[in-house]
């Protein structure tokens, strides 16, 4: 191998994506040389096939939030404003990480692009995310910012009553770092992003792939305000009531409201809108159907990564073409099994105990 193909070889092992004009520009030579070493490298075996873009495995790709989670929780009722005897919790969280584990003990081969700091907490993030089999390779570490820290407190129904979140660090994505990951997202499934990203990045995101389905977590009803002016360009959103109230500019009361919401979102271009409810379920449509689910009644022993197993159901549901009522209901299955134990991520999850909680509860 000659080294001016040595060159060529290794941008396009960077990019699969780049062109031979980009390849041209790059190197500074002409693009009928570039086609010329292109052809040898084809020869030698270097590069297969007519073309040099080459598909990985499927997988999806999650944009965001990657935190160590503190949680607070009382052994009696929680009192305000007072020092409360009970528990307290380290583990890892953060919204798009949640749901990337997840997915991964679904069985979809997850990529995660975050950033995280090159601190203890940050090296924490990293080790236990590539044991639980998340690629983390295309993540942003900083060494100038403290890893994302989110502390919560519960109440003794194991409700979050209240949370401080320090997630500067995700302010650090910027749009030439995104950019370099394009390859990465057009070649996805579909790719996962949550609001702890900025609104530049999220607008930057939806409105330069527009062939790839974007599915959305607002996160919170402070962080969702962010996508509200470009909703439309989210193929799959799933926001709560009030995520949902914010988003649209109306209030739910009745069902007819939840409706007209739904409604609302189609028409600006969403596909397939979930509408959480808490306890009391999920209402959700497309462009042909609309329903309500209602949740059953369980013991729950920690809400906080309910909605974020919702949200991989919902994944795992699109990939597999489950109709839209079989994904909402198996997409409850997995809050369930997340709602059932006291980590954030259930160690339990998986196809198989999501279906038979599904039985179990008669939620067929």
């Amino acid at each position: 191998m000659t080294d001016r193909e040595k060159e060529i070889l290794s941008l396009i092992q960077k990019n699969p994506f780049i062109s031979q004009q980009e390849l041209a520009t790059t190197l500074g030579i002409a693009r009928s040389s570039v086609a010329v070493h292109i052809t040898n490298l084809m020869k030698k075996g270097y590069i297969k096939g007519k073309g040099y873009i080459l598909r990985e495995a499927e997988y999806v790709a999650v944009i965001g939030g990657t935190n160590i989670d503190i949680q607070g929780f009382p052994s009696k009722p929680l009192i305000l404003n007072d020092s409360n005897p009970g528990k307290v919790k380290i583990s890892l969280g953060g919204v798009g990480r949640n749901i990337a584990e997840n997915l991964v003990k679904l069985g979809i081969e997850t990529k995660l692009i975050s950033a995280i700091g090159d601190d203890l907490y940050g090296r924490k993030i990293l080790e236990e995310c590539k044991l639980s089999g998340i690629d983390m390779q295309h993540c942003l570490t900083l060494k100038d910012m403290p890893s994302s820290t989110y502390l919560s407190i519960l109440d003794e129904n194991r409700d979050l009553k209240v949370a401080i979140s320090h997630m500067d660090i995700f302010n650090k994505i910027t749009i030439d770092f995104i950019r370099k990951k394009f390859p990465i997202l057009k070649n996805s499934q579909l790719v996962v992003v949550d609001t702890n990203i900025s609104e530049e990045i999220l607008y930057y995101l939806v409105t330069n792939l527009k062939e790839v389905n974007f599915f959305l977590d607002p996160v919170s009803t402070s962080k969702s305000r962010k996508v509200k002016d470009f909703i439309g360009y989210f193929h799959t959103i799933k926001p709560n009531k009030l995520e949902a109230e914010i988003l649209s500019n109306i209030k739910i009361n009745t069902r007819k409201d939840l409706e007209k919401v739904s409604y609302y979102f189609l028409n600006q271009g969403v596909k397939k809108v979930f509408i959480s409810l808490g306890k009391e379920g999920v209402f959700y449509a497309d462009e042909n159907n609309k329903n309500f689910l209602s949740t059953p009644k369980i013991n729950v022993v920690n809400a906080t990564g309910a909605g974020d197993a919702f949200m991989s159901g919902l994944i795992y549901s699109y990939l597999n073409d489950y109709s839209l009522d079989a994904s909402a209901k198996f997409a409850i299955g997995a809050s369930i099994l997340a709602l059932s134990h006291e980590n954030t991520i259930n160690p339990t999850m998986s196809l198989e105990n999501i279906k038979k909680q599904l039985k179990e509860m008669n939620i067929c």
